[in-house]
């Protein structure tokens, strides 16, 4: 959970109210314009939270939706099943580093906001601080990251997140695993690898 938004909200590049009608089209387009499309560097969704917490479940909420959506071309990991918070994070990270040669890192985490901005979603450079609203020292996600404002903040935060609703949480998950699937269906198959392999083979049959 990342609690305070005020850092990222002075870059961030897009904010999707999660209801508005084409919510998942728009933030499809938003990664789609983000991430390398040409790249031999894996993709990586690091979905943070616990659903121990209404309100901070929505990270592992969005990893489990994808997880039954079987991306072909990104990786995810944060369920609930298995959820990424702050007593595994670092562990985790370093993981996917072992398991990935240079991954290109999207971190989603719930956070918290004005009260004209709970049910946004937020696109935008740089990582996720998990933590920063309450002085944890937790290593920082992504190389974009995607945060979606769940309640308000400013007031007995624990108290607030442990009584957001989870309609509301659901239904910004929803939005959000739609477009990162909808991304997912649109993203270049081929990277540097391939286009090299391409090229080799071309050469030898000339």
């Amino acid at each position: 959970m990342n609690l305070k938004t005020s850092f990222f909200d002075k870059r961030a590049k897009a904010r999707i109210s999660h209801d508005d009608l084409h919510a998942a089209e728009s933030l499809a387009e938003e990664l789609i314009t983000n991430i390398p499309t040409v790249t031999s560097r894996p993709i990586v969704f690091v979905c943070i939270g616990t659903d121990r917490s209404t309100g901070d479940s929505l990270g592992p909420l969005v990893g489990t939706l994808l997880e039954e959506k079987d991306l072909k071309a990104f990786y995810v990991y944060g369920t609930l099943d298995e959820p990424i918070h702050a007593v595994n994070l670092a562990d985790k990270l370093k993981d996917i580093q072992e398991k990935h040669v240079d991954p290109y890192i999207i971190g989603i985490d719930a956070c918290l906001g004005r009260v004209k901005n709970v049910g946004v979603i937020q696109v935008g450079n740089g990582p996720v601080k998990p933590g920063a609203g309450v002085n944890k020292e937790l290593p920082a996600v992504g190389d974009i990251h995607i945060t979606g404002i769940v309640n308000v903040s400013g007031f007995m935060e624990f108290f607030v997140l442990q009584n957001t609703r989870l309609n509301l949480v659901m239904r910004m998950a929803k939005t959000i695993a739609n477009g990162i699937y909808q991304a997912s269906l649109i993203y270049p198959k081929q990277n540097w690898t391939e286009l090299n392999l391409n090229w080799l083979e071309e050469e030898k049959t000339n």
